[in-house]
């Protein structure tokens, strides 16, 4: 019944092409980003454990480990946006796997510390540092606020102050604060954008080649694209966050309600970048 009542992506505007750059760029689908440079792995958000629709509004949320190991094997950071169950939910258990460093707000730490991440491994920041990755890798949160979704209305304010309970409702996951991430890694720089909002002032001296832009919420934020663009000067446009996120990560993509895909992908051609639309769990190289 669901399918019958929302849009699959149209096949026709999904990027075929797999580039030839030393940096590879992995979509996980939401906001899930994997960055792979010859000398370090970086990931951005990751969740494809995707609980369906009943668990996630009724049960605790219980990452799927043994997917999270098969779809995400390798990594050394992992940086968080903020602490919504689709962008927080695995990146506790993927950093138990692999030994990869959590990095996020005070919020999304403590969602860290409530799945017994070791504070070793745990980086947490209120952004406008730069933090060293590996001898070519350096990241920097930059400070937001999470955009509006449905009804003009922001899901979930307000902030996760101590550990929550593990595993989590999606109600005991706060936004907290929101962190745009700024990536150079082997040379090419990374702006994500995980929630249709930013904040001007903290762009005005960031320029990217890649920008990873949220999709939904879109239609909230006034010259949402041509600003980002405008601000940043990419030269490539990834967006995300524009798939239903509750079907499983194999099955054929579903577009969010409300989310335009061809007509986000013509502001970002207007705007004078490149989109590049790329599948769940597809990939592209550049640098």
């Amino acid at each position: 019944m669901l399918r019958l009542l929302l849009q699959t992506l149209p096949p026709d505007l999904v990027h075929r092409d797999p580039g030839t750059g030393p940096v590879r760029i992995e979509y996980f689908g939401t906001a899930g980003f994997v960055l792979h440079g010859p000398s370090r792995t970086v990931v951005l958000d990751p969740y494809v454990s995707r609980p369906g629709v009943f668990t996630t509004l009724f049960r605790p949320l219980v990452p799927d480990a043994e997917r999270i190991a098969a779809l995400i094997p390798v990594a050394d950071d992992v940086l968080i946006g903020h602490a919504h169950h689709d962008h927080v939910l695995d990146a506790p258990v993927l950093c138990q796997q692999t030994g990869a460093r959590f990095i996020g707000s005070v919020d999304a730490c403590n969602v860290a510390r409530a799945a017994a991440v070791p504070e070793a491994q745990i980086v947490q920041t209120e952004g406008r540092e730069d933090i060293p990755c590996g001898p070519s890798c350096t990241v920097r949160g930059l400070p937001a606020a999470h955009g509006r979704v449905y009804f003009n209305r922001v899901t979930l304010p307000g902030t996760i102050d101590t550990p929550p309970p593990w595993p989590p409702r999606f109600r005991d996951l706060r936004h907290g604060l929101v962190l745009n991430w700024f990536v150079e890694l082997d040379g090419l720089r990374i702006v994500h954008i995980d929630s249709a909002e930013f904040f001007e002032e903290e762009l005005k001296d960031v320029r990217c080649d890649v920008l990873c832009l949220c999709a939904i919420g879109r239609a909230y934020r006034p010259n949402y694209v041509a600003d980002a663009v405008r601000l940043l000067k990419p030269r490539w446009v990834l967006p995300c966050h524009w798939d239903l996120f509750t079907p499983p990560i194999e099955d054929e993509p579903l577009l969010l309600p409300g989310v335009d895909v061809p007509g986000l992908l013509d502001e970002i051609r207007a705007a004078g970048s490149e989109p590049i639309l790329l599948p769940l769990r597809g990939s592209w190289r550049c640098g």
